[in-house]
């Protein structure tokens, strides 16, 4: 079921840019929503289960740092798709392969620990996906690719998650080294969801939409984690 739920955010994203054509504002305060949820389950989920299940704190430290700095490089690759910023280039002709591998990395080192995580990973997961997918939607509809090449990529990104939770259920590694990979995606996950919720008010002014986004998010985990 995980597999084709994460399949249908990308979908669910895209259809939203095609039929709804949402606007930014929406979409920022969809992704302060998101970054809000992930966060609190990385806390109050995926922290605590990294740190029960390991001897060494201090390892399990230094691999979430490192997943925050796996992060950042991904991000200068991808222009910070992850959290809502992406730009068009140049040359409208020239698929930004650096970008989309970047994301897909991205996709597929999310899916990695939903295996071995409970539900809550797995929508707040969902939920990050939709304004991503959206996002990128809308900068492929920007283009002069073809709906048959804009068709495939979005295929292939909504493909990554998935292929992330079925290679951590059947490949040997990943199941061995479960815990020391989550603490990498947990950087990876802080390191996004910070920069959402930092970057959710501009000027440093209140914006009381987005601070109801982010208020809702934490306590829809906090009341919903099993």
């Amino acid at each position: 079921m995980s597999y084709i739920l994460l399949i249908i955010s990308v979908l669910v994203g895209s259809l939203l840019v095609l039929v709804l054509k949402p606007n930014n504002k929406i979409v920022r305060l969809l992704l302060a929503f998101s970054g809000a949820y992930l966060l609190s389950v990385t806390i109050l989920h995926l922290l605590p289960e990294v740190y029960g299940h390991t001897h060494d704190a201090k390892k399990a430290g230094i691999l979430i740092l490192v997943g925050i700095i796996i992060q950042s490089v991904l991000e200068s690759f991808s222009k910070g798709a992850e959290h809502g910023h992406i730009h068009l280039h140049s040359d409208k002709s020239k698929f930004p392969w650096l970008l989309f591998v970047s994301l897909c990395i991205h996709a597929f080192s999310e899916g990695l620990p939903i295996h071995h995580a409970n539900d809550n990973l797995l929508w707040a997961i969902i939920v990050h996906k939709i304004p991503i997918a959206i996002v990128l939607t809308t900068f492929l509809l920007n283009t002069n690719y073809s709906k048959q090449t804009i068709i495939f990529f979005l295929s292939i990104f909504a493909l990554m998650s998935p292929l992330g939770v079925l290679v951590s259920d059947k490949v040997t590694f990943f199941n061995l080294y479960h815990t020391e990979i989550t603490a990498l995606i947990i950087g990876v996950f802080l390191h996004i969801s910070t920069v959402i919720l930092f970057e959710s008010s501009e000027n440093h002014k209140f914006n009381f939409q987005k601070f109801a986004a982010i208020l809702l998010g934490v306590l829809l985990t906090v009341f919903t984690l099993s």
